[in-house]
């Protein structure tokens, strides 16, 4: 795996962000790691600190917040080698239902914050012509999505805004790549209300799997990495299927 100097991962606390963080430091990376739970980062930076012998700062940010998210801005201008936009939130039940607060929240951490990150990290690796930029978008983003629609929508923005800025970037020695995972183990789903009932065992990776993948990807300069073969064939009939029919499947799928 390419070993990128320095690294910075947002939503580092739990899950795939975790799991990309702890790949970095086996690799000899440092890190800078972003999240809102202070406690969970500092036992993440003494960990891998411990274990892999590689300098770990600590940056307590809700990035849904135009301050806080300012100052992670700030930090990425000072320079990193490789950025990790992983952050993000979901929520599921009727758009109309969920209060516009959550759903302009939702809006916030995973649209605007990877694009003002990636924004801020590009002022720094395009003049030195190299650099890495890896967006975790979702599967969840290549349909239209009732009843997870903005989620659906957030995800969607994030995929065609990344494979664009690849092509955008293409031959400045900057990498920039597009992870759709599918359905990982992760706290996210139980923290949004998800239902994960219908989905057999089979359709779960391990974090550390789609982590991997995305930073191989991101090393290889892929413009778009989906984890897992299965997936890789969803992918393959989303683009092909209808909207007007997808849409009538997943919203009987995912009605409340």
């Amino acid at each position: 795996m390419t070993r990128w100097p320095v690294a910075l991962v947002t939503g580092a606390s739990s899950g795939i962000g975790r799991s990309i963080a702890v790949a970095l430091a086996a690799g000899g990376s440092d890190l800078v790691v972003v999240a809102r739970r202070r406690d969970r980062l500092e036992d993440l930076a003494a960990e891998l600190q411990a274990d892999h012998g590689v300098k770990v700062e600590v940056l307590v940010a809700d990035m849904s917040d135009s301050d806080q998210l300012a100052a992670v801005e700030d930090r990425l201008r000072a320079g990193v080698d490789l950025l990790v936009n992983n952050a993000g939130i979901g929520g599921q039940g009727s758009f109309a239902d969920i209060p516009l607060d959550r759903q302009d929240r939702q809006i916030r951490l995973n649209v605007l914050a990877p694009v003002r990150l990636t924004h801020a990290a590009l002022e720094h690796m395009l003049p030195r012509g190299r650099g890495g930029i890896l967006n975790v978008s979702s599967i969840a983003g290549l349909q239209p999505m009732p009843y997870v629609a903005t989620y659906a929508a957030s995800k969607a923005y994030l995929s065609t805004f990344t494979v664009a800025l690849h092509e955008e970037v293409r031959g400045r020695g900057v990498s920039v790549t597009n992870l759709l995972p599918g359905f990982t183990k992760t706290e996210f789903h139980g923290a949004a209300d998800i239902d994960r009932s219908f989905l057999p065992r089979p359709a779960w990776m391990k974090a550390d799997t789609v982590a991997r993948a995305g930073l191989r990807a991101v090393a290889e300069n892929r413009a778009q990495c989906v984890p897992g073969l299965g997936y890789r064939i969803l992918a393959g009939i989303s683009s092909l299927t209808p909207w007007s029919l997808s849409r009538r499947v997943l919203g009987a799928v995912l009605s409340p």
